[in-house]
């Protein structure tokens, strides 16, 4: 059995707690996940460390040095606070051993390219995610020829919703239609929000996030005419997939230089809301 390490901010959140588990079941055993360290208690789910490690069974650390020490693959996890994911990275990135970083990887496009050459100088395999890149339906199209898309997705919480829930469909907009983004622009509504990216090429890309939920689709354009495209796969599953899949081979999902785009992207859209229906451009 090899054994996984959690670095978290702080642990009792969506992913750690169901990450364990789910690991464990694609890999029929092979994987399990064996120790945890947090930098804070959990301010969202009121338990501590301490109590999460006993509920899971999984064993407290009280460094980060000393999960990368024990472990065989890492997970870095902190998926609502990516500003944490520096710093979280800077040892398990420079360990060597196979590492994956939860969504949303970076503030920043800046911030992306740092974490990445830690990683990259040190020979550590590692990559990061959105499980909505994994969805059968999105993989199912073929990417040739696309010239726009149009994505809907959820976004509880308004505006605020595009810090939490953008990377779910930035991600696939990116894998179907890859190139340079060069502007973008944000248009708020009364619970939704439109988010257009323009790539170099004169492509473009919508995404439109509902505060009171919506599925995840898309319509692709392509000159032979439009698809329509519905999730309705297990996207979560699918992800922890390729993530056992990676933690096997040490074979990076994403490359380095796609994740700075989008986390560039991201940054680009923040500036975009400060000043609605004005172009803003992308600086990776």
């Amino acid at each position: 059995m090899k054994k996984v390490g959690f670095i978290d901010y702080y642990l009792d959140e969506w992913h750690a707690n169901n990450y364990p588990e789910a690991i464990a079941r694609a890999s029929g055993g092979e994987f399990k996940v064996a120790y945890a360290y947090a930098q804070i208690d959990s301010p969202i789910g009121g338990m501590t460390t301490a109590q999460w490690c006993e509920k899971y069974g999984i064993e407290r650390c009280s460094t980060i040095e000393e999960v990368v020490e024990k472990s065989d693959v890492l997970v870095v996890l902190s998926p609502d606070n990516c500003e944490m994911h520096e710093s979280l990275c800077q040892i398990p990135l420079a360990s060597g051993k196979r590492c994956y970083v939860d969504k949303t990887f970076a503030p920043d496009g800046a911030t992306a390219r740092r974490i990445f050459a830690n990683a990259e100088a040190h020979g550590t395999p590692c990559f990061s995610a959105s499980s909505l890149r994994y969805v059968a339906e999105y993989k199912a199209v073929d990417p040739a020829g696309i010239e726009a898309i149009s994505s809907w997705g959820p976004a509880f919480g308004g505006g605020n919703g595009f810090e939490v829930y953008a990377i779910h469909q930035l991600e696939p907009i990116f894998m179907l239609m890859p190139g340079a983004p060069e502007k973008v622009l944000f248009q708020p509504g009364k619970g939704w929000y439109t988010f257009l990216i323009s790539f170099a090429d004169g492509r473009q890309a919508s995404m439109t996030g509902f505060a009171e939920g919506s599925p995840f689709m898309m319509n692709i354009c392509k000159p032979g005419g439009n698809q329509v495209v519905t999730v309705e796969s297990d996207y979560f599953e699918a992800f922890i997939a390729e993530l056992v899949d990676f933690f096997r081979t040490g074979q990076e999902k994403v490359p380095h230089e796609t994740t700075i785009a989008i986390m560039a992207t991201r940054a680009a859209g923040f500036k975009a809301m400060e000043a609605p229906g004005t172009w803003v451009a992308v600086n990776e």
